[in-house]
Parts: C-alpha cells; sequence; structure tokens
C-alpha cells in the first residue's frame, strides 16, 4: 500500500498508551488478546518483555477472523530491579513492599514495542533508568492510600503523584508510563502508518 495506513489497531487496554497514541495523533481501534503473560523458567527480564509484547500481538492477530486491514500494535512494560522483574502489585500491602525495595535506589524499565504488519512484527525494546528517592514509611503509606499504586508495574506511576517519589531519570521518559513515544513514531513510519506529523509531509 503505497498510501499507507490510516490506523491501526491497538492490542492493549492500557490508559496511558491510549493517551499516548492520541498525543501522537495516532487513530486507533482497540481490540483484545488473551496472551498468558506468565514468566518462564530463567527467562531474563529482557527476554521476557520482548516475548509478551510479541505475543500480544499474536495473540491478537489469531483471534481475528479477518486478515488485519490494519497494522496490530502492541506494548509490554515491565520494571527491573536487582536483575528481577516487579510485576504490578497484587494488593496495597504487596505495593508498599516494591516501593520500600525501590526507594533510594536505582532501577529499570523495560518496555517492548511490536507493530505487526501482515505476518511481519516490527519490534524495539527500550530501557530507562529510574532513581528514586530514599521515602519515609509515612510517604509510602499515605501513596499507597491513593490506591494509585495497584495495576502499575513496580507498584507506582510517574505520570501522576508517583512522579513525585523519583529523584532522577536517564532515558525515555514515556517509556516508563509505558509506551516510548519516539520509537513508536519510528515504527510507525517505518510501517507507514499515518500520524501527526506524518501528515505534515
Amino acid at each position: 500500500m503505497e498510501q499507507g495506513y490510516s490506523k491501526i489497531y491497538l492490542a492493549s487496554g492500557s490508559p496511558r498508551r491510549q493517551e499516548l497514541l492520541t498525543q501522537l495523533g495516532v487513530s486507533f481501534i482497540q481490540i483484545e488478546n488473551d496472551f498468558d503473560e506468565t514468566p518462564l523458567t530463567k527467562e531474563t527480564p529482557l527476554q521476557y518483555v520482548e516475548r509478551v509484547a510479541l505475543g500480544k500481538a499474536q495473540s491478537a492477530r489469531e483471534s481475528m477472523t479477518d486478515t488485519p486491514d490494519f497494522p496490530i500494535l502492541s506494548a509490554d512494560t515491565t520494571v527491573v530491579h536487582g536483575g528481577e522483574p516487579l510485576g504490578k502489585p497484587r494488593d496495597i500491602e504487596h505495593a508498599a513492599q516494591l516501593l520500600l525495595r525501590l526507594s533510594g535506589q536505582k532501577h529499570k524499565v523495560l518496555s517492548s514495542v511490536v507493530l505487526m504488519v501482515g505476518e511481519e512484527p516490527l519490534q524495539t525494546t527500550v530501557e530507562t533508568e529510574v532513581t528514586f528517592a530514599p521515602l519515609k514509611q509515612q510517604t509510602i503509606e499515605a501513596y499507597c492510600q491513593t490506591q494509585e499504586p495497584l495495576g502499575k508495574a513496580g507498584g507506582y506511576a510517574i505520570q501522576g503523584l508517583g512522579g513525585s517519589l523519583i529523584e532522577s531519570i536517564s532515558g525515555s521518559y514515556t517509556n516508563v508510563v509505558g509506551l516510548p513515544v519516539y520509537q513508536t513514531r519510528q515504527l510507525l513510519e517505518q510501517a507507514k502508518v499515518q500520524f501527526a506529523l506524518s501528515r505534515l509531509g
């Protein structure tokens, strides 16, 4: 298709990814995927995030009865501390444990993005280093009471109140939010998907 694609399918229910794609000026149709995100034995965090991102796109593709009209975008983000991936907290108590672990420490955030065009996946993975400020116990408790840590990898949201707990970052900010927009833009351009800047010629 010389003209490219006017929109994409988004295989993600993340409101943050939807907001970032909207900021990019990408039109998308949200679709479901039921990929099992359980880590494999001896799998590194990098292997995990890349496998899950690709698996989400493939799962969404397989769930469609007809050949997709548009590319499928999926992504996965994981927080890594001490070489161990920290998933989403099970509950408020677990969130407090994660925050205590990250307090005053550096950790990495890995995001892998897949744009599947037909059967051909384009994939990129981005790493950002995040440094947490030392946190007092009462600060952790107050943050957990906001419920913001729930559903967030590592138990915090950099784009919310959690941003005030972070001393510095090295790398892509939007990667920590859940979708590295610069690298996503590169994939969109490669697949000839229209977005705000591409329409400027």
